[in-house]
Parts: structure tokens; sequence; C-alpha cells
């Protein structure tokens, strides 16, 4: 073979050695440069299209999602004065009654609230309707400042108040339960004839319309009560064995477990139950709770226990003889979707924002799992940390809410095409002041 042949035979090799390795180099994901930055426009210009893809799981939408919460946070709004008309208007409150099904089966809500006015609003605003009523228990261990900032959304809304009697709340401890109670006692003096109470924190987000709330209470519960639990477990027994204490200090305040057991046994020799904390009760059942001797003095027996809103609620609604009592229940009822540490890779794929007390706050890696849950609420969210979380849940729930309504939309109810989270155009999403 001559030189010239040998010659081509090697250009096309070393050709076709180039060829591969650009093939293969075009199929390998670069990694983003460090000094890379997205422009503000991409984050802001077509939130919709981005959140389905975050609520799809597209990990391109991840990587865009995670660098756009880095171009803005927001600030915590203060304790000034709400402005009531521009929240109204700004913040796309749905001002009348969707549908008839709707006026006919009024809602209560307790809402046990003690920090981030910015997260309460975001949450208040996806459950408010004029024809149910709320009740916000402040914690009177928070700052005046938060005390005055709740106050003023209170007084946008002709159905909203705060509990007159307010408790300093302990995590684990019987001021939790009693916060609800104090609700409870104003909640049944309304004249709303609500048909059920549901019990929020500041940091739960609804993953139900309220119309879709009022048709799974009416056709699936039927006037039962939904306390989630089961007859209490050996290893839970501790929380009701020994006397536990509430402790409050300047800047902490836990509960903890003494030495000393509780004698005499649980009053009228009712069986203990264990479940969740959060619950939907009828407002016979409520009534039930505040007069009935047996629910006042199992209630005064829990006060030196541990979470004893974990075994109050469960344990009343196991009474067969108690309003919408459903003796035989289990687990079932959906109440809540919570990520547990503990419960990783078991129950759920692990948590995408981070841990708090266990619990996850969700991320953006969460909202493809929290967009399969059939709950009627999830915990937790913080507005001022995963902002864009909280951007795509509000425009993931609202259009489900206005596609059921019987009454004519207001452009107002849309969530505004503003990119409240991204300061594009210098938008703000934060509470409107004075």
């Amino acid at each position: 073979m001559n030189a010239a042949k040998w010659s081509f035979l090697l250009c096309a090799a070393v050709s076709a050695v180039i060829c591969l390795c650009i093939y293969i180099t075009s199929k390998v994901k670069r990694p983003v440069p460090q000094g890379w930055k997205f422009d503000c426009a991409e984050c802001g210009d077509y939130p919709d299209e981005l959140c389905t893809a975050l609520f799809q799981g597209k990990a391109a939408a991840l990587v865009l999602g995670a660098e756009c919460e880095q171009i803005h946070r927001p600030e915590a709004t203060g304790g000034r004065p709400v402005n009531c008309s521009r929240l109204l208007a700004s913040h796309s409150y749905i001002t009348e009654t969707l549908s008839q099904e709707e006026a006919d089966f009024p809602l209560a809500y307790i809402l046990a609230v003690h920090k981030d006015l910015d997260t309460l609003e975001w949450l208040f605003r996806a459950v408010y309707t004029p024809q149910n009523i709320y009740c916000i228990h402040v914690d009177n261990k928070t700052s005046e400042g938060f005390r005055q900032g709740v106050q003023g959304l209170a007084d946008c809304f002709h159905n909203v108040f705060l509990a007159s009697r307010s408790e300093k709340v302990v995590y684990g401890g019987f001021s939790r339960l009693q916060a609800d109670i104090n609700c409870m006692e104003e909640l049944v003096l309304s004249r709303v004839k609500w048909k059920y109470v549901i019990n929020l924190c500041g940091q739960d987000y609804p993953l139900k319309t309220n119309r879709e709330l009022v048709r799974f209470l009416k056709s699936r519960w039927k006037n039962k009560n939904i306390t989630p639990g089961i007859a209490q477990p050996e290893h839970m027994r501790h929380r009701t064995s020994h006397v536990h204490r509430e402790y409050i200090s300047p800047g902490q305040s836990y509960v903890i477990k003494t030495q000393k057991r509780k004698t005499g046994g649980v009053p009228h020799g009712l069986k203990l139950y264990f479940g969740s904390a959060y619950y939907v009760l009828t407002r016979e059942f409520v009534r039930f709770v505040l007069t009935d001797q047996r629910a006042k003095d199992l209630l005064q027996w829990s006060r030196d226990t541990y979470s004893p809103d974990e075994h109050y609620w469960v344990t009343l609604n196991r009474m067969a003889d108690a309003p919408g009592a459903d003796p035989n229940a289990e687990w079932e009822g959906n109440v809540r979707s919570i990520k547990w540490l503990d419960q990783a890779q078991v129950n759920h794929n692990g948590c995408k924002g981070h841990y708090v007390r266990s619990i996850c706050v969700y991320g953006l890696g969460d909202l493809e799992w929290l967009a399969q849950k059939d709950s009627l609420f999830a915990n937790k969210f913080e507005v001022n940390s995963h902002p864009l979380v909280a951007q795509c849940m509000e425009r993931w729930l609202r259009p489900k809410t206005l596609s059921q309504s019987e009454v004519p939309i207001q452009q107002g109810w849309y969530i505004k095409n503003n990119k409240c989270f991204f300061d594009i155009e210098n938008n703000d999403c934060s509470i409107p002041l004075m």
C-alpha cells in the first residue's frame, strides 16, 4: 500500500475518533459553571410553565428554580398597620362565595400561630372564603409586632377574629391543646352555622379547594369526626404514665418528663388512643367536648401529660356515644401530609428542603410528591426560605378553585402574573402596609 493510501486511512481514522468524542461529549450533562447566573426574566416571565415543570419533577426546572430562589429573598413583613384595601386588591382574595353548595356548608377554622406573618398570610388567602369563620390563636410569647400584624390582617375581614384568651404555647405541652379549646369556646357562640371545624398551624397549606373539602366531608364522612389514630401503643405510654411540666424562659420553652408517676388512672376508665393532633370535628362534637363531664375530666387529667393533643381528640372520638364518633376508625382520614424524618425512604422519598423538629420544610424537589397526595392539607412550609415553593403551590391551587366557581370570576381573583418573589419590575408580594 503506497504512502498516499496510508495517509488517507490515518486521516479518516483520526476524524472518526474526533467525531465520536464530540458525540459522546454532547450526551454528557455538563456541570453549570460556578460563576454563571440566570437572568431574572428567565425566572419570572413564565412562572406557570416553570411551576408545571417543577410539579412534574423535571431536573432542568429544579436547577433553574434553585437559582431563581437565590435571586430574591423577600424580607419579612413587620408589625406596621395593614392596608386592607391594598391587601384585598393585590393578594387575590376571593371575596364572594363561589357556589350554593359551599354557602350551605360553612366551615370553621382554628389557626394556631406564633411567627412568620408572610407565611400565615399566604396560607390564609388560600383557605379564606366569606361564608366560613376563622379563629386565630396567637401565642402569648410572640412579639407585639407579630401580634399587631395578625390583628391587622384579621381586621380586614368580617369573619375573622383573634382568640380573646391567649396561651403561652409550649411545643409538646398542654398549652397547645388549650389554645384550640379557647377558640372552640368562641366559635360555638358564632352566628355562622358552621358544620365542621378544622385546626391548622401557620405553616400548613391546603391540597384541596374549599368545594372539594365540602364534598369530601358531605360524601365520605357524613357527620362523622376525623381523628386519625389507634389504641395507645406501648412505646407511647411514657407520655401519659409520668407527670410532665412546661418550662418557659427567655428565648426557649420546653416540656420535661419528671420521675413522678401519674396516679388514679384515666378518668371514667376511658381507653386511651394515640393519633394526630390535627382533626376535622363536627359542631355537635365540639359542644360535647366543652360540656360533657367525661371530656372535661379527661382534659383536666391531660394537663401534665406530654403532647396531650395527640391523645385527647382521638380518645373522645372513640367513645361510642359521642356525637359523630367513629369507634372503629384507625388512621384513615388523610388530614395531613407530612414528611417525617424517621419515615424517609419508607413512606416518602426524603426531604428536598430542610428538617425542623424532624418535619420537612418543603423545598422545590418536594412539589412533585405534594401534587400526588390526596390529603386535605400539607405541613410544613416557609415562604421566606422557599419562596418559589409558595408561588407554585398558589398557582397550582387557585386555578382549581376558580374552575369550580358557579359565579362570574372577577379578574382580581386570579393570581397576579407579577413574579412576586423575583423582584422583577419592582413588584412586591409582601403584605401591603400603610
